[in-house]
């Protein structure tokens, strides 16, 4: 998931231009590895629990216990980060999550009751490494996004935290990155994850998951020349900030808008985990399981273009506007492929409107990271990303219960019902409180008292 919207001053603006900040190939390289096995986790274990145990339901069930996990421990995590440092936390994480996969698979392979599965699936996903909002914390300081100063950040020589980064105005390009770098995460992940476990052994995925993250997660936090800067003392917002909203303190969640954007992501998720498990269940009652990576990586691959394009685009609108125009889309294609599936079943058509779904979730996701990005003091931006992507998790959580039960009781196509609910219900908490996301030209946040950037043009 990620971010554009303030257009750049850069006159060698764009990917090339992003890809040639000093210091971001020691990031991107371990960071694009480590995020790989968040896309393997969900796909491995529908197919190894319901391997062992029968029943999509059951899959749905353990699967929903990582994201939910994730998704309340997450953002904790996402808090240490920004007090302590990306390294101090990413190493125990990882170390923990690698052990609690292994468990998890033992348990399925002995053929342990669901209790138990539900137990090991709990500290698999509360362990979950948050790559992708340290390596958009990253860009933040590379950037100079992280002090709000800019160019005054890369002139201190990193006072950012970003020591071997140069200073830029690149980030609505670093933001439209980060989102084709996670869509393109969501096209491997599955299918490497479904080829593993239908092509060597159903426990192969997960035990591939668990061995990438220990390795490539440990190289992420050893590149610690380029971690954002650990701040100790408070920072406030221009826009009900992290201390004067709602009467919250020391937290992203005082920022006004951010809830929504959680509300916003939380839809954004029930697509993710619904499609995994409808997919498998349609691929499954065609007789083609092995196409189950294949459909669902024509969804994510969807989802990618679009984020590339959103990128390269020099929009006129704000991401705001912007949120408000893709979501409806978003919210009419999963009406579109949850009805085709229960009228005409047919793989090669659900897989034309699962590229239309995905066309349309990237440009609500990019919009909503844009956000944060634009509302939050820079002192919390990282626990914010981390509640925002945690929102994906426990959306993709409820979203692979739901469908799964609904397989199991209504057929196969029944389980597209679920993102169609998912996203109508987050679409309705955004036009209630849509107000709340209004970005002005002087709503850009301090970055923890340190100063502001200058007035950039957004959009």
């Amino acid at each position: 998931m990620a971010t554009p919207a303030t257009a750049t001053r850069d006159s060698r603006g764009g990917y090339g231009a992003l890809l040639r900040t000093p210091g971001a190939w020691r990031f991107l390289i371990p960071g694009f590895l480590a995020r790989q096995p968040i896309a393997m986790l969900g796909v491995g274990t529908v197919l190894l629990v319901e391997h062992t145990t029968g029943s999509y339901g059951a899959a749905g069930i353990v699967t929903a216990a990582t994201g939910v996990s994730m998704a309340l421990l997450a953002p904790q995590g996402g808090k240490l980060t920004d007090r302590f440092g990306q390294g101090a936390v990413l190493v125990p994480l990882v170390l923990l999550h690698a052990l609690s996969v292994s468990a998890l698979v033992v348990l399925a392979l002995r053929g342990a009751p669901l209790w138990a599965l539900f137990a090991a699936a709990v500290p698999a996903g509360a362990s979950i490494p948050q790559i992708s909002p340290m390596v958009r914390a990253r860009w933040s300081a590379c950037l100079g996004g992280t002090d709000g100063g800019g160019g005054k950040a890369a002139a201190a020589g990193g006072a950012a935290g970003g020591r071997d980064c140069g200073g830029s105005s690149l980030m609505t390009t670093a933001a439209a990155f980060e989102s084709v770098t996670d869509e393109f995460s969501f096209v491997v992940g599955p299918v490497l994850a479904t080829a593993l476990c239908t092509g060597v052994h159903p426990a192969a995925g997960l035990i591939a998951e668990a061995v990438l993250i220990l390795v490539s997660g440990l190289l992420f936090a050893a590149q610690r020349g380029t971690q954002p800067k650990v701040r100790t003392g408070r920072a406030g917002g221009r826009r009900g900030g992290a201390d004067d909203g709602g009467g919250r303190r020391g937290s992203a969640l005082g920022v006004r808008g951010v809830p929504v954007l959680i509300a916003v992501l939380l839809g954004v998720g029930t697509v993710f985990g619904g499609m995994q498990v409808s997919v498998a269940a349609v691929t499954e009652s065609a007789g083609a399981p092995e196409l189950n990576g294949v459909l669902y990586g024509v969804f994510a691959a969807g989802n990618m273009s679009a984020a590339l394009a959103v990128g390269t685009v020099r929009w006129r609108r704000g991401a705001d506007v912007r949120l408000l125009i893709a979501y409806p889309l978003l919210v009419l294609a999963a009406l579109t492929l949850a009805v085709t599936a229960q009228l005409a079943p047919w793989l090669p058509l659900l897989g034309g409107l699962g590229l239309v779904l995905g066309l349309w979730v990237a440009p609500a996701v990019i919009a909503g990271f844009t956000l944060v990005e634009l509302l939050v003091p820079a002192a919390y931006r990282t626990e914010a990303f981390t509640w925002l992507t945690g929102a994906v998790a426990l959306g993709q959580a409820s979203g692979s219960m739901a469908a799964g039960r609904l397989a199991d009781a209504a057929g196969a196509g029944a389980g597209f019902l679920a993102p169609l609910a998912g996203t109508g219900l987050a679409l309705a908490a955004l036009v209630a409180f849509r107000r709340r996301l209004a970005v002005g030209t002087g709503d850009r946040p301090s970055g923890g008292g340190v100063g502001h950037r200058a007035p950039v043009p957004v959009d």
